[in-house]
């Protein structure tokens, strides 16, 4: 069995009802950064928080870049590979379905749930992903997202993730079949209300 390679926290749920989710924090972040949002967002869910294992000068992250917006396709692709091995290690471990599990991403950590839907599908059932940027611009493969839903909620003044880049991604997703809903909203690369308003509705499947 894979070992748990990850730091990382887990709650259990208290709410059989709602999904599992999967807590991928930003740039300079940690395993506990985004607990208080995800019991926002589903309470009674439970939560499993990873800590990315890449440094950049001390700053947490789930994959290296070579500069702002400007990636490795080979680095992305084994730290991707490695986050759904811990996956599916931890969801044994845990007790949790993978089959209902959702990322809830920032940034850095919604560009790799988006990145594991491309590359591996059968590790989430769905995610939020919140301030994401094309990384990997390649389709999903055909049919290995049916039935999954993906909600990309986006800044329209960012001054990290560029315009075009939120429908591209939607594309990427919806190649593999997937339900792709575009939220934006008059904000920077940090969440508004009006995300987490938007996040709450997509998790209690509105």
């Amino acid at each position: 069995m894979t070992p748990l390679t990850y730091q990382h926290v887990f709650e259990p749920g208290t709410d059989p009802t709602t999904p599992p989710l999967l807590l991928l924090h930003g740039t300079g972040g940690d395993e506990h950064d985004l607990l208080p949002l995800g019991r926002a967002l589903s309470p009674g869910s439970a939560l499993l928080s990873p800590r990315g294992n890449v440094s950049e000068r001390g700053a947490a992250r789930f994959f290296a870049r070579l500069g702002e917006g400007v990636f490795d396709p080979a680095e992305v692709s084994r730290r991707t590979h490695e986050l759904a091995d811990f996956i599916a290690a931890a969801a044994g471990h845990h007790g949790l379905d993978r089959r209902e599990l959702i990322a809830v991403g920032l940034s850095n950590g919604a560009n790799i749930a988006a990145t594991l839907l491309q590359l591996r599908p059968e590790s989430l059932h769905g995610a939020v992903l919140l301030r994401p940027m094309v990384v990997l611009d390649q389709p999903a493969a055909a049919g290995t997202l049916a039935g999954r839903r993906v909600l990309i909620a986006s800044g329209n003044q960012d001054p990290i993730v560029p315009n075009d880049h939120p429908p591209r991604l939607a594309a990427l997703l919806r190649a593999g079949g997937a339900t792709v809903i575009l939220h934006a909203t008059a904000a920077g690369h940090g969440l508004a209300t009006t995300d987490i308003a938007a996040s709450k509705r997509f998790l209690s499947g509105k």
